[in-house]
């Protein structure tokens, strides 16, 4: 699994970039965000993920890694593949995404070419507790409860369960106190094992 690629930029399409990795030209295909952002001959790291069919190896490429953990996310979901998954990248962007998905937004969400009305239904439907809603941020949560969140998310929890398991432990916390992540993770799971 390649997880990111650097060096400098030696051309770029509408599509894709090729980066110069030790000699060795990487065409590396992109959002229209990611394309813009890149400048020939300027050194750049982009998150990635390779996808390998029987004919073929593909390396997709994103300016932040929460891009890349979409477009991974999202093809989880059965009938989204890897273009599919970049479309919704290029006309959505991650927290619009999880947003879009957490509201059951078909409208937004059949907004990008390629999804249609039962497409977005199964998207919202299998991904809905997976995507950890956008709306955490929005209201202003510390920073260590979203680490926390989206740690429960990445071991397989879903959304609910870790909204459910952070008001538990947050309630034993000294007002205003900022925990240390690893601490709550812990004692999240603890709480989340004698749930079960």
């Amino acid at each position: 699994m390649i997880a990111h690629v650097r060096g400098p930029v030696a051309a770029v399409t509408l599509t894709s970039a090729v980066i110069d990795v030790g000699g060795v030209g990487m065409q590396i295909m992109c959002t229209p965000s990611t394309i813009a952002s890149l400048r020939i001959g300027h050194e750049v790291q982009l998150s990635t993920s390779m996808v390998v069919r029987e004919d073929s190896l593909t390396i997709f490429g994103f300016a932040s890694t929460d891009e890349r953990d979409m477009f991974e996310l999202v093809q989880t979901a059965s009938g989204v593949g890897p273009k599919v998954a970049q479309a919704m990248l290029a006309v959505l962007d991650p927290d619009r995404l999880r947003q879009a998905i957490g509201q059951s937004d078909l409208a937004t969400l059949t907004s990008v070419p390629g999804i249609g009305r039962k497409g977005a239904e199964r998207i919202v439907v299998e991904l809905k507790d997976r995507v950890g809603v956008a709306t955490i941020a929005a209201t202003g949560a510390p920073a260590w409860r979203d680490q926390v969140h989206e740690a429960l998310l990445g071991l397989g929890w879903s959304a609910r369960d870790a909204d459910a398991a952070l008001e538990r432990v947050a309630a034993d916390l000294e007002p205003g106190a900022t925990p240390d992540v690893s601490t709550v993770l812990r004692d999240a799971l603890r709480t989340l094992s004698k749930a079960r």
